[in-house]
């Protein structure tokens, strides 16, 4: 290792709404410093472990998992595996010796950036959401930065330590290149019609799939044009479903959009969960959205970072419970009103935080130079 590098671990995953923002965070670096070297911490079997490498980056799995809150027995393994996964991040930190280290939430951020505070290395947290989970408040108290996206996460986080940040979002995604017209037609549509835009996340989202599955009619006699990412643990029962109905060349399918600033710059309107990834998104691209927030994440904050929008006339909600009864009616009635469609991009617009990673960045190396130097 050369003398001036700066060496930076990125430890978190799990879901995309993680693992973008890290790799936004590691490309701004590398844009910005020539002198960076990068290692991601992640957890075995996890989505980390396939799109970090892809992003180009080096990346060392931890046998890291959550606690087991149905079967109690299971979590003696559980306990194993967590004080395994310490030893592993004291050896691989003492190997890599990083000037920082960087937590963007998920299972391997908690032993990570424990283990690195406890050897005397800086670390930065990046909280996406409103309400700060409990690895990142345990984190906290050794933090040097806590990076954060909505206003009053001094309930959770120490003041003195708080950057009001935002959320990176995928650098791809500001293409400005592409027009409405021709990402319409990217799916085969009409330009002519009005196009919505259906994701549940990197995994999908059963309650917004459901609401689609049941309401295939509406779909057919709306006027309108819809691409549904199904997430990929529901795409192969989803396309046997549809088989056994008629054709529906309205509605484009696939488990996952590689080419996602096509699939934003063709919507009209935006039927999503409220994860905190997709929501800097929105903001970022001015997308009037419809949320559907997940019930089965930890603390429910996914229907805080909702109402914090909704709260401003930033996007229209819709909860998990009632979505199989009246999303799609919302939604078809919604994309055909201009003037609300209108209020709402120009609402969510003055949420959005367009430089996150490259202020991200500068803080991170801040920290690693300072590290570095002794000082």
């Amino acid at each position: 290792m050369e003398k001036d590098t700066i060496r930076i671990v990125i430890s978190g995953g799990g879901t995309g709404g993680h693992i973008f923002p890290a790799v936004s965070i590691a490309n701004a670096l590398k844009e910005k410093y020539s002198n960076v070297e990068i290692l991601f911490v992640g957890a075995e079997g996890r989505m980390e472990m396939q799109r970090v490498p892809a992003a180009g980056y080096r990346i060392i799995g931890l046998p890291i998992c959550g606690l087991d809150r149905k079967n109690l027995l299971k979590n003696f393994i559980v306990i194993y595996k967590i004080v395994k996964s310490q030893w592993m991040a004291y050896k691989l930190l003492k190997e890599f010796r990083p000037h920082v280290a960087v937590g963007v939430g998920g299972y391997a951020s908690g032993p990570t950036l424990k283990t690195a505070a406890m050897m005397g290395i800086p670390t930065l947290i990046q909280e996406q959401n409103s309400y700060a989970g409990v690895t990142n408040k345990l984190l906290a108290k050794s933090a040097s930065r806590i990076c954060v996206a909505y206003e009053g996460m001094e309930r959770f986080f120490p003041k003195e330590k708080i950057i009001l940040t935002g959320n990176p979002i995928r650098q791809g995604l500001m293409n400005k290149d592409i027009t409405h017209d021709e990402a319409v037609r990217s799916f085969g549509f009409d330009p002519q019609k009005r196009t919505i835009l259906i994701i549940g996340g990197s995994l999908g989202a059963r309650t917004i799939n459901e609401s689609v599955l049941g309401h295939l009619d509406l779909i057919k006699e709306s006027g309108v044009q819809f691409i549904w990412q199904t997430g990929k643990f529901y795409h192969k029962e989803i396309l046997e479903r549809l088989n056994r109905h008629e054709k529906l060349p309205m509605l484009y399918v696939t488990d996952f959009i590689s080419k996602m600033e096509q699939a934003y710059a063709a919507a009209d309107l935006v039927i999503s969960r409220a994860g905190a990834g997709s929501i800097s998104e929105f903001c970022v691209l001015q997308k009037p959205v419809i949320l559907v927030p997940s019930p089965n994440v930890a603390e429910d904050h996914q229907t805080k970072n909702a109402l914090a929008l909704v709260n401003k006339q930033a996007a229209l909600y819709v909860k998990d419970g009632e979505a199989s009864d009246s999303l799609l009616q919302t939604a078809v009635s919604t994309v055909f009103e201009d003037d609300l469609l209108k209020e709402l991009s120009k609402n969510i617009a003055t949420l959005a935080f367009t430089n996150s990673a490259e202020v991200i960045a500068d803080e991170v190396y801040r920290l690693a130079e300072k590290q570095r130097l002794g000082k």
